[in-house]
């Protein structure tokens, strides 16, 4: 018996990360996250966005017009995936004084420039010249493309901050900050290294026919299809951590619940 399945392997992610990021939407409402973690929670819903409208612009308007509002929105993804890292780094390191504050940032912020600023080709000053719609395109283009490597970057390295210096302070084991991150990195790195693989296959190979290239597209095609999975379990571990009480701390329910006194007890003196 064959089975023949109506939707692609691209169709079937994309309906599952869209229902997953609803779904922890609906966790970080719902179990009273999204005020502790307001940047996060509009990360993961301009997240949604960008899924819906990948689905809803491309192929129904125009390829320059869908490609605009698709980087504009993925320009907004960036800045608030940098604020993110600034709102776990409060979060788990709580307690650590101004200087250590000041150290660590530097520190973060020189690793993650050093690496962005070594990573891949970097064009003339002259191309970010001109006021054209193409030229805003490629403007939009570079700034998602080198934010997202910074923003991945910093996702890691907080991670390791975290998990080396956290118990220190207020981001010890099983905290919702350190939950966070380790999905954060855990996205970033395989994000970075379908870039890492599919750069080196780029420059090293020369395509010779048309059917060779078809083989390189479905090779990477799968590469992203694996990126994709990786954010899922991703958003699956922030589910499931964040629907639970971090360690040591009561249910709301309890936290809210008030004192009852039995007034029928007469007092003792």
């Amino acid at each position: 018996m064959h089975f023949h399945f109506v939707f692609s392997a691209a169709e079937i992610l994309w309906t599952l990360t869209f229902a997953a990021e609803l779904v922890l939407l609906v966790v970080l409402l719902g179990r009273e996250r999204a005020h502790r973690f307001p940047w996060f929670t509009a990360n993961i819903a301009v997240m949604a966005l960008l899924l819906l409208a990948s689905k809803l612009l491309f192929d129904r308007i125009a390829v320059v017009t869908a490609k605009t509002i698709f980087l504009a929105i993925s320009g907004v993804a960036v800045v608030v995936g940098l604020l993110v890292v600034i709102e776990l780094a409060r979060r788990a390191f709580a307690g650590a004084s101004a200087r250590a504050w000041v150290i660590g940032a530097l520190v973060l912020l020189v690793i993650a420039g050093t690496v962005l600023a070594l990573w891949g080709p970097w064009p003339a000053w002259s191309t970010f010249a001109g006021h054209s719609r193409i030229a805003i395109m490629r403007d939009l283009q570079m700034f998602d493309d080198k934010g997202s490597i910074l923003y991945a970057l910093l996702d890691i390295e907080l991670a390791v901050a975290i998990l080396l210096f956290g118990r220190r302070f207020h981001g010890g084991w099983r905290c919702h900050p350190q939950m966070i991150a380790i999905g954060l990195s855990t996205a970033a790195m395989a994000q970075l290294a379908v870039r890492i693989v599919w750069q080196l296959i780029a420059t090293h190979t020369t395509v010779h026919s048309h059917a060779q290239y078809d083989r390189f597209m479905a090779l990477r095609e799968r590469m992203y299809h694996g990126e994709n999975v990786v954010l899922l379990c991703a958003i699956v571990w922030w589910i499931a951590w964040l629907w639970l009480d971090e360690r040591g701390t009561p249910p709301a329910a309890q936290e809210s619940e008030p004192e009852v006194h039995d007034s029928a007890t007469p007092a003792q003196n």
